[in-house]
């Protein structure tokens, strides 16, 4: 099990427990659970030395809170009691020498020590929540029944989803697309740009207990190409599942009636005298799905294939080895353009839909000190991911098959790094490494292009006065690339980061933040490469500035917060296939502002928020053909969401709204391109846990209540028109149903 942790800023022991507070959305759970999501909301790690059991069930914690207050709702009828050890963590102590009995007490000498969610260098280390931050914890996760990662980011209208289809669904932060974001799966990095009819990176949610995103500006220790920022997704461990040491799992299966698919998903854990298994499988079959217009979306039928295995040991003296591989596999006839239903220019080319295969895995070795003193907290990772892509082609004009082409990403990386525990903060150093390659195989000779780089880094969190927090690093790279016809050429550069926030009041935090990346250059998409392309002097190393500034006003139960964002991006390389196209590049700018308010009760909160983003591509709107793996043209979103959990009867329901405006910057009757459409869409659910049967949890949901027909924005071709691109509909009315027990 990886030993994560969502450690954003250090704090001194006075500021963790008086002077900082957090938004706190955890509903009734296992104490063991709540504990891991009050580290994903703080990131203050909780440990208690050894083995043992922590049980029981905690109370909701749902609201603006200090640290200290949430712990102690959490820790309420536990027997347990807590005390902060240093800068970052809190211990969890047995109030006596008979504390152990009751709801989920430990017994004498007995203990956890509760792996938190590393995505230190993920993160920018000046606060949770904030202007350039988005954390989806496992509450957020529960409370969605994500099935998709557009569903994962639902009601954050600053990261985009575009497409119907999981196997195609690109993520856009504040407009960037992902490719220029440094994204990693449990610490390793991706290299997943396989065919720009795809996904970048695909992932399957049932697998996840969190995600961080560093919008805009992201720290040095995030990992090399965060032109945009960066992206964690974190995968469940034994620990988030298994209060003491034993046997544990849980079946849960899910319906949908529009396509009828039926999603099934086994996980079977167990942890003994410090080791730890976890293994967990998801299968999710169906047939196409209907629209809103009423209509089958041709290309959508479900046949997905997930996995994740995970084997660690845990020292009695803190020393831990995990090892994990997370597998999927997509697997179905697709669109012939996989991120469009149909190009009405291909309609007497080639077939409707054709065969396309996804295969993703990710491998990786991590060895953490979990009970690290004074200036020793080391952290290695060794990881290796592959994704793959095969597609049926076809002769033009005859639908008549002729080969099958393959296109294959994969990396190996890893990274030693410490960090380095101050009075008033942390510093963390470390070196990285990467090998990436991107090839093709078709019917003609493979082409491959390769990227080596090393780089080291710093990255300082601090709090030097008691009202300020500041977050400043620097790393340096070098990176050899190769080409397909054996071209090759070297480069190096300096990346730097700095952001902090001030506390004007009690309830007005100013927070600003400026980096500069340097990040060698990117390989070109495995589908455009060509044996002739002429690489004349070498392509340019790609450069980004990102500015972002805004405020929180956390005021009792509510938090209001708004921010402005602005990334530039130099000789972004998108080549085509063409010979004189291989060093094909754009400038891609994207700017806006945010403003969201959050209210919590007791046992829910109510949310609104607004996001405006602006694309430019060489200085003009862009658009989603020369987009591809840069921007798209996103506009105005507006996003509800609400929730409540009836604690007496153990009944929660909830519903969230998105509203995507009209977009016309790109309408011009000259070239065809046209308005692009708003729409309106809500969604709305109830579960329910019976008190006689406490391991069991039902679900019903209703997604597109209003069945609007729409294709999301970001989804590709929508500028084009019905007459020129049929978009990928997302579903009509939708009903699921689920069904969880734990055993």
């Amino acid at each position: 099990m990886c030993a994560l942790s969502l450690v954003v800023a250090d704090m001194p022991e006075a500021w963790a427990q008086a002077n900082t507070t957090y938004d706190f959305n955890i509903p009734a759970k296992r104490r063991l659970s709540a504990l891991a999501d009050f580290t994903a909301a703080t990131g203050i790690q909780v440990v208690r030395p050894g083995v043992g059991a922590i049980g029981g069930t905690s109370q909701a914690v749902s609201g603006q809170y200090s640290a200290e207050t949430a712990l102690r709702a959490i820790l309420a009828g536990s027997g347990l009691n807590y005390r902060f050890t240093g800068s970052r963590t809190v211990a969890i102590e047995a109030q006596g020498a008979d504390a152990g009995g009751g709801d989920g007490g430990v017994a004498p000498g007995e203990g956890i020590a509760l792996d938190t969610i590393d995505v230190r260098g993920a993160g920018e280390g000046i606060g949770r929540g904030g202007v350039s931050e988005v954390n989806v914890t496992s509450a957020d996760l529960e409370r969605r029944n994500a099935n998709d990662i557009k569903s994962v980011f639902r009601g954050e209208p600053r990261i985009t989803v575009g497409s119907s289809l999981p196997m195609s669904q690109k993520v856009y932060v504040q407009g960037i697309e992902e490719t220029n974001l440094a994204v990693s799966i449990d610490g390793s990095r991706q290299n997943n740009k396989v065919f720009h009819h795809n996904a970048t990176t695909i992932i399957d949610p049932n697998l996840l207990k969190a995600v961080r995103v560093d919008a805009g500006v992201a720290p040095a220790d995030a990992g090399p190409g965060a032109l945009g920022g960066a992206i964690a997704y974190e995968t469940k461990d034994v620990g988030d599942l298994l209060a003491k040491d034993g046997l544990g799992g849980f079946l849960k299966t899910t319906y949908n009636f529009n396509s009828n698919t039926s999603t099934n998903n086994l996980s079977v854990y167990g942890r003994q005298n410090g080791f730890e298994a976890l293994g967990s499988f998801n299968f999710a079959k169906g047939s196409e799905f209907t629209a809103g217009n009423g209509q089958e979306v041709l290309g959508t039928e479900t046949d997905f294939v997930s996995g994740l295995g995970k084997f660690a040991y845990q020292s009695t003296d803190g020393h831990r080895f995990e090892i994990s591989h997370e597998q999927l596999r997509d697997d179905a006839m697709r669109p012939f353009r996989a991120n469009v239903e149909r190009m009405v220019a291909d309609e007497s080319k080639w077939p409707v839909v054709r065969p396309y295969t996804l295969d993703r895995q990710n491998t990786v070795f991590t060895y953490t000190d979990v009970s690290p003193e004074g200036w020793w907290d080391p952290k290695f990772v060794l990881a290796y991911n592959r994704s793959k892509v095969a597609i049926d082609q076809y002769l033009i004009r005859t639908s008549t098959y002729d080969y099958t082409s393959e296109g294959i990403t994969d990396s190996l990386n890893g990274k030693l790094e410490n960090k380095f525990a101050l009075s008033i903060g942390n510093i963390v150093t470390g070196v990285d490494f990467y090998r990436d390659r991107a090839k093709y195989i078709g019917n003609t000779p493979s082409t491959s292009e390769k990227a080596d780089n090393i780089g080291a880094y710093a990255q300082a969190r601090l709090t030097p006065l008691e009202r300020t927090k500041l977050s400043f690093g620097v790393r340096g790279d070098h990176q050899d690339f190769e080409g397909v016809n054996g071209f090759s050429s070297s480069d190096q550069g300096l990346s730097g980061n700095v952001s902090g926030e001030y506390e004007l009041t009690s309830f007005l935090i100013a927070k600003a933040g400026y980096s500069h990346v340097w990040a060698g250059a990117p390989l070109a998409e495995n589908y455009v490469q060509n044996a002739a392309w002429d690489y004349g002097a070498g392509p340019k190393s790609v450069t980004s500035d990102n500015y972002t500034a805004g405020f929180v006003v956390p005021y009792e139960a509510f938090r209001f917060e708004a921010g402005v964002f602005q990334t530039e991006i130099d000789n972004a390389r998108v080549p085509l296939w063409a010979a004189n196209m291989a060093l094909r590049a754009f400038d891609v700018q994207t700017r806006g502002f945010h403003i969201g308010g959050t209210y919590n009760w007791g046992d829910g909160f109510a949310r609104v928020r607004f996001a405006r983003t602006d694309a430019e591509i060489d200085g003009q709107p862009a658009d989603t053909y020369l987009g591809q793996y840069l921007t798209a043209p996103l506009g105005d979103v507006l996003a509800f969401e609400v929730a409540h959990t009836f604690t007496q009867w153990n009944l929660t329901v909830g519903a969230d709204v998105e509203i995507v405006f009209d977009y016309d910057e790109l309408e011009d009757p000259a070239t065809g391109i046209g308005k692009i459409e708003g729409y309106e869409v809500a969604n709305a659910f109830v579960e329910y846990r019976p008190p006689s049967l406490s391991s069991l949890t039902l679900r019903g949901e209703v997604k597109n209540i209003f069945d609007a027909t729409y294709a999301a924005r970001g989804t590709y071709g929508l500028e084009y028109g019905t007459g020129v691109v049929r978009p990928l509909y997302e579903t009509g009315r939708t009903f699921l149903v689920s069904t969880k027990i734990d055993f």
